[in-house]
């Protein structure tokens, strides 16, 4: 398996405050994510998951509030509920591209490609239109593009949405493995089968943590 260069960022959040036409989709939150852990934001549509997500990656900043480190942006992979694939390309094609885009080399984008399609369950499809597959696919070719980056920071908004069970079992193996390897990886859900196999749980609620969630680890 190809390495990252070097373990993930430990990011903390502290008083996370982000506004959208005149009301508060992140409300204060404090957050810690941690490498070697896999941190799960839970919570109904339209709790703020995505934005404390997005926060996260370094995509946007809160309006009020702190985290670090500052350069997340750089250190992360992100995979979006849009799967954010282009039609036109084949599952390969979409892996591969971000890879080359960054320097990587033809023969090792290859190579991680093969690899994390295989971790996501799609080898015999890497070769078909991201136009030509279900949902379900198109959502793992998303999460192999962000496996493929070996990024310090993977972050997953609903990763096995559109899953059935034993697809969701080969998604929740790979961000678990990518943890085991050093990553720091936070995903959101709204599902408590995959929450309850997180290693710690936050629980948002109209853009606030739950005071009766507070983070827990494994023994």
């Amino acid at each position: 398996m190809t390495t990252r260069p070097g373990v993930g960022p430990h990011v903390r959040g502290q008083g996370l405050v982000v506004h959208r036409a005149g009301r508060a989709i992140l409300d204060r939150v404090d957050i810690d994510a941690s490498p070697g852990v896999v941190t799960a934001v839970t919570g109904a549509s339209g709790a703020g998951k995505s934005t404390l997500l997005w926060v996260i990656a370094g995509l946007i900043e809160p309006d009020e509030g702190s985290i670090s480190p500052d350069d997340r942006f750089d250190l992360s992979a992100v995979v979006v509920q849009s799967y954010a694939l282009l039609p036109v390309l084949t599952a390969k094609e979409n892996v591969e591209l971000p890879l080359l885009m960054r320097g990587v080399t033809g023969e090792e984008a290859a190579r991680r490609t093969e690899e994390a399609l295989a971790q996501a369950g799609l080898p015999d499809l890497q070769d078909r239109l991201a136009e030509e597959l279900s949902g379900g696919q198109r959502q793992r070719v998303a999460v192999a593009r962000a496996l493929a980056m070996r990024a310090r920071l993977l972050v997953a908004d609903e990763p096995t949405a559109e899953l059935d069970a034993t697809a969701a079992a080969l998604v929740v193996s790979a961000l678990r493995a990518e943890a085991e390897a050093g990553a720091t990886v936070v995903l959101s859900t709204n599902d408590p089968a995959l929450a309850a196999q997180c290693d710690r749980v936050y629980r948002l609620h109209d853009g606030a943590i739950q005071p009766d969630t507070s983070p827990t680890e494994p023994d």
